[in-house]
């Protein structure tokens, strides 16, 4: 068990609460958080936040401190999908800014 993953999802489990359509699934290693079916955000290994986003935000998104593009394995994939450390999730204002961010382009092509 990773307990930075397993706290991250915990404090994102508790700020989106039971928002209908909202359901967490274990995959790819990650805690994963869906919307509708389609992934939202997910606790990674060390405490790192899966982010998918509209790929068109994922290319201003990625030049914040701490935010790289998401790899699966070996593999860099697209600017909808973003990798934000635990460094820059320090207090739950941060979190909320991502968690927002991912509702907001949930609906977008990543």
């Amino acid at each position: 068990m990773d307990g930075e993953r397993d706290e991250l999802a915990d404090r994102v489990r508790a700020l989106l609460g039971v928002a209908p359509g909202i359901e967490e699934r274990r995959m790819f290693g990650t805690r994963a958080f869906l919307i509708d079916g389609h992934i939202l955000v997910g606790a990674r290994r060390g405490g790192a936040l899966l982010v998918r986003v509209a790929e068109e935000n994922g290319a201003t998104l990625v030049l914040r401190p701490g935010v790289s593009q998401a790899l699966m394995g070996s593999k860099t994939m697209g600017l909808g999908w973003l990798d934000v450390d635990a460094s820059a999730l320090r207090d739950d204002d941060d979190l909320v800014f991502w968690l927002d961010v991912a509702r907001e382009d949930a609906g977008g092509e990543s």
